[in-house]
């Protein structure tokens, strides 16, 4: 099997400082988020998101795709982001219209949370083939994960459904300790973890993001 086809993308997310954003990148993260919402602890601004995005750049990580998270942001902002800011990608995780995903096609892809198989409508229009061409097409948010019993949670059959149709970043839970367990479970284009390789709030532990994608690699390899 090719490399490209077993890679599973390992996405940090809440970072709120350069030099985390640039541990990240140098652990093999393959995308870096910041919260753009000012009600969530890990929140900055846009002058903070835009210092991170050129320390990233200005280091040579070409490759490593920026991720403005959003929640219910006016286009202002999201123009702004994508402009001025100089982030790949928006995530929307919020109630945004449809509209929004598709003036912005290719540019954003939207954060779900269902918790049945009967919330799921894949027929919605969140699936229409707008999703960034080299990125995800959505983001599950399956909050609650046990450690223990990864196969018996609804989130994760709502995955497994999921992930056989789009590239999927699986969210919610994870840390280094049971992030293989996961990928094994469901085989996800990528995974996305903020407070499993965290000090606290917005402060990354660097041995924690290694140790996650490390754990990533081995077992998207087996």
């Amino acid at each position: 099997m090719k490399q490209e086809d077993t890679h599973v993308h390992v996405k940090i997310c809440g970072l709120t400082r350069e030099e985390d954003a640039l541990a990240a990148a140098e652990a093999g993260a393959d995308l870096l988020g910041m919260v753009l919402y000012p009600q969530n602890p890990r929140y900055v601004t846009p002058e903070r998101a835009a210092a991170m995005v050129q320390a990233v750049r200005d280091a040579g990580y070409t490759r490593v795709r920026l991720v403005a998270v959003t929640l219910n942001a006016p286009r202002y902002l999201l123009d702004l982001l994508l402009r001025d800011v100089g982030v790949d990608l928006v995530q929307l995780h919020g109630d945004e219209a449809p509209v929004i995903l598709s003036d912005y096609a290719g540019r954003a892809y939207k954060a779900l949370r269902p918790t049945s198989e009967e919330e799921l409508d894949l027929d919605a229009p969140w699936f229409l083939d707008s999703a960034p061409k080299e990125g995800p097409r959505l983001l599950l948010d399956a909050g609650g994960l046990d450690h223990g019993d990864v196969g018996h949670l609804a989130a994760w059959k709502v995955a497994r459904r999921l992930i056989r149709r789009y590239p999927v970043l699986v969210s919610g839970g994870l840390t280094p300790d049971n992030v293989a367990d996961v990928i094994r479970a469901l085989r996800p284009w990528g995974v996305d973890v903020t407070d499993g390789v965290e000090q606290g709030p917005g402060r990354k532990d660097w041995a924690k993001m290694r140790a996650f994608v490390q754990r990533v690699r081995e077992a998207a390899g087996e």
